[in-house]
């Protein structure tokens, strides 16, 4: 599996850099809810990984993904989606389809204003996998983020329920009340968490941004915080969705049980992405180069003149 997404890797980042020196500008009618401010999700604290995990002591708190990583649209097609999602071991509740079978009826969504996610067009009885990247590409989020968020929050790739499926990214799930039922169902939590990590990079300015921040350990303060150096817009958005890191016993007890104190989360996402997509910390193309081609801070090279107005 690991050969399979290096080899797709080298081919997307060739592909990539093409489409982006030539500007070509891809637009799929993608969604736009207007999300009103949901309260912050719910910390994942789960035993890891479904297969065998990356190191966790090389985690780095301050870098769990490059901007080009996380904001890079065009990582996976609908058909590698698709294709990935067949490929997971998938034990499904009683009833619930595994997610490369499920199928959504969606609404189309309006454009959210210049550096924003452009609009999605709602069409009938759409594969999890369209979805996927069509939320992708309207947002500017990669896909292989959309599928390690759902991993993270709700195991809906591998032990999909009924409840998976309706709180599928944590969107609108905070710590201490319960999960705002308006944001319910798949197509709702995929864009409104793509629609926040847009929300996050286009207005930086929050509790967790780029520089020097205290990061709790858990929801409850008297576990502590650490300093982090957030080193890039991508691992801010993770701190603004999940505010937690984990504590060194989550660290030692990866795939295991750690202390009181452990929160999984954002190690979580890290290993996923690490053990299913590669190293998540790439940034293919040169610093001669512009930083748009690596998503630097969040903004890809999209034409000025095609972006939505305000």
């Amino acid at each position: 599996m690991r050969l399979f997404a290096q080899t797709r890797r080298r081919l997307r980042v060739l592909a990539t850099g093409m489409a982006l020196v030539g500007l070509a500008a891809t637009l799929i009618a993608l969604p736009a809810t207007s999300a009103a401010a949901a309260g912050l999700p719910t910390a994942t604290i789960l035993a890891a990984t479904d297969e065998a995990p990356d190191d966790p002591a090389t985690f780095n708190p301050g870098l769990i993904i490059s901007d080009y990583n996380f904001f890079n649209p065009d990582a996976l097609t609908v058909v590698q989606i698709q294709d990935f999602l067949e490929q997971r071991s998938c034990r499904p509740s009683d009833g619930v389809p595994c997610l490369w079978e499920y199928r959504e009826t969606t609404t189309s969504q309006p454009a959210q204003g210049a550096g924003h996610c452009l609009p999605y067009v709602g069409a009938e009885n759409e594969t999890a996998a369209r979805i996927i990247a069509k939320i992708a590409t309207a947002c500017t989020i990669s896909p292989e983020v959309l599928l390690v968020l759902l991993q993270k929050e709700q195991s809906l790739l591998t032990r999909p329920t009924a409840s998976g499926y309706l709180r599928a990214t944590g969107y609108g799930c905070p710590d201490t009340a319960d999960c705002d039922d308006q944001y319910f169902g798949f197509f709702n939590q995929v864009y409104n968490a793509a629609w926040q990590f847009r929300q996050y990079t286009q207005e930086p300015d929050r509790a967790f941004q780029i520089g020097t921040v205290d990061v709790g350990f858990n929801p409850n303060a008297e576990c502590g915080a650490s300093a982090v150096a957030i080193r890039n817009q991508a691992t801010a958005n993770l701190y603004n969705y999940t505010p937690y890191q984990p504590n060194p016993v989550a660290i030692e007890n990866a795939g295991d049980e750690g202390d009181a104190c452990s929160t999984y989360g954002n190690l979580n996402f890290w290993l996923f992405y690490t053990n299913w997509f590669g190293a998540s910390t790439l940034e293919p193309f040169s610093v001669i180069f512009d930083d748009c081609l690596n998503f630097a801070n969040g903004q890809g090279c999209r034409v000025p003149a095609l972006l939505p107005t305000a």
